[in-house]
């Protein structure tokens, strides 16, 4: 649930895991600490409200299956309506989930997962250890075609057998008895539990998703907090609380998701939805102590994200790294963000968003330097050639012919005034864009990444490894390569993050993007009767918190 649209980073309109929507305001992730903090709570001694129906924005999603999902759009959704044997709690610690203890084996490799006797399908149904090695086995089988499954799951020992279609099972997946599942992993990996939080590690409901074949997500029967009661797409997205939920039912007794589209503002002031992220054109109005609703805007510290432009490396003029660099150093980013996005994001000096573990301060980045932008591109092997360079095409998420973000704009300018470099912009539809990005047919695209697990393997290893699915740019360094690998299996945690610095500089000093901005603090209305939304800089389960006071 990683990429989400640069238009959500810009304006702070994206839903959760890893994704926005360009045509949804809604506040999700803020808090620059691992801590969350609610929006707005009561005293522990008042008495929770129970029921209710909390409405909000949002967009049709790509997907809601678990193991297809990799935006946010659809994250926000899946992880409501599914879980697996472990979560992010509001802390974003890994906790158990489904399961009710966790061992690990002396040498870190054998994880032994106890399962809740509680622990309940939507339908009352048992969950087993079948249906976790089932489920693990479907988003791992070549047929079900997860865009993802070898990111989240290779760790696995036979995950790459299953995937390849060499092997029937996971070698590595064991079940011991009804309620209890061994996983064994290639290695010993820090990381490998909050891998599982992340969708494409869910559980499923073999009888519902092989029962009714293609229209089983239209009543998926999942584990999660809530039960999808509607889809019309285009319209309405209904959630209703699951009361058997295993950790504990949610407040709320539904949440309504409004497909249809919309004047956040209008909506928000005609209390038409119960909470909206707060774009350029309202904010400084609502920051005025004297507008009534200034009582309602809440601060929302940065998230987890970067929004940058990847190039595909093997694509000229894109396939010169000097060219990529002189693309780079040609951005006045400061000005950008004061001029076009009041300041709302910072410029992004590297992958790693400030406050995430390992994020490096004194990280090299790319400074606005024009003499050394123009130096570079005659350095560049199509120095010769600047007059009849090859077609440069951006590819953005949106509505053909809409007008593409300011920012964006500026860059564009900048490259053609000072480098005498056009890009074209294409734009498409998300869920085709983000098919079309996992296809890797872009030759530059703009779009954000948000932390699926805070620990910076989710960025490093997953976009720039050159054998990942994930890594779009094509870029492909045998010595990163090698330096990602062995950082899986450092042990010792400062180790390894000086590790991912040392690689983080590397992909930089390559360039196969142009970071762009990351989230600074946004703001976000939430009626004073919603109480206990919590904010947090990742996409979590977290709705069966939230409660309504009258």
């Amino acid at each position: 649930m990683g990429w989400k649209p640069l238009l959500a980073i810009i304006f702070g309109i994206l839903f959760l895991v890893a994704c926005g929507s360009p045509s949804a305001d809604a506040p999700e992730s803020s808090s620059e600490s691992s801590s969350a903090s609610p929006a707005s709570t009561a005293s522990d001694q008042e008495p929770l409200v129970g029921g209710g129906r909390l409405v909000r924005l949002w967009s049709d999603p790509p997907t809601l299956d678990p193991h297809l999902t990799t935006d946010n759009v659809s994250g926000g959704l899946v992880n409501e309506i599914y879980g697996g044997l472990v979560t992010l709690n509001l802390d974003l610690n890994v906790v158990p989930d489904l399961a009710e203890s966790i061992q690990t084996s002396p040498d870190g490799r054998t994880y032994t997962f106890t399962l809740r006797d509680n622990a309940k399908f939507h339908d009352g149904k048992t969950v087993t250890a079948q249906d976790v090695k089932w489920s693990l086995e479907r988003a791992t089988d070549p047929a079900t075609e997860s865009p993802v499954a070898d990111t989240y799951l290779s760790d696995i020992v036979g995950v790459s057998e299953k995937l390849s279609g060499d092997a029937t099972e996971i070698s590595g997946v064991r079940v011991v008895d009804d309620r209890t599942i061994e996983i064994i992993t290639d290695a010993p990996k820090s990381y490998f539990l909050a891998k599982l939080t992340y969708p494409t590690g869910f559980v499923l409901d073999r009888e519902n998703v092989e029962g009714q074949g293609h229209d089983w997500l239209r009543e998926p029967n999942g584990t999660g907090p809530f039960q999808l009661v509607q889809y019309d797409i285009g319209e309405i997205l209904l959630l209703r609380r699951h009361d058997e939920y295993h950790l504990g039912p949610a407040h709320l007794e539904e949440i309504e998701f409004i497909l249809s589209g919309g004047t956040a503002m209008l909506m928000y002031e005609n209390d038409e939805i119960h909470l909206t992220g707060v774009g350029l054109a309202d904010l400084d109005r609502l920051l005025d102590p004297s507008e009534p609703l200034n009582a309602e805007l809440r601060r929302m510290p940065a998230s987890f994200s970067v929004g940058y432009i990847g190039m595909n490396v093997n694509e000229p003029p894109l396939d010169d790294s000097k060219f990529r660099q002189a693309l780079n150093y040609a951005i006045d980013k400061p000005t950008i963000a004061e001029k076009a996005l009041s300041n709302l994001s910072a410029p992004a000096n590297g992958v790693i968003p400030p406050g995430f573990p390992s994020f490096n301060p004194d990280l090299r980045g790319y400074n606005y330097d024009p003499e050394r932008a123009k130096r570079l591109l005659q350095e560049s092997k199509y120095a010769d050639q600047l007059d009849d360079l090859p077609r440069i095409t951006l590819s953005i998420s949106g509505s053909v012919g809409a007008e593409p973000p300011l920012d964006l704009e500026a860059i564009l300018k900048s490259w053609e005034e000072l480098l005498g470099i056009t890009v074209d912009i294409q734009q498409t539809e998300w869920a085709t864009y983000l098919q079309d990005l996992h296809d890797r047919r872009y030759q530059m695209f703009l779009i954000g990444w948000a932390a699926d697990y805070p620990d910076p393997e989710n960025y490093l290893d997953i976009l720039f490894h050159s054998e990942s699915d994930n890594n779009h740019t094509g870029y492909n360094n045998p010595e990163v390569d090698r330096l990602l690998e062995e950082a899986r299996e450092i042990p010792d945690q400062e180790t390894r993050f000086r590790q991912y610095n040392q690689i983080e500089q590397m992909v930089l000093d390559d360039a196969p993007w142009v970071p762009l901005w990351n989230r600074g603090e946004r703001y976000a209305l939430i009626k004073p009767g919603v109480k206990d939304y919590y904010l947090t800089p990742m996409t979590i389960p977290k709705y069966r918190h939230v409660y309504l006071e009258p």
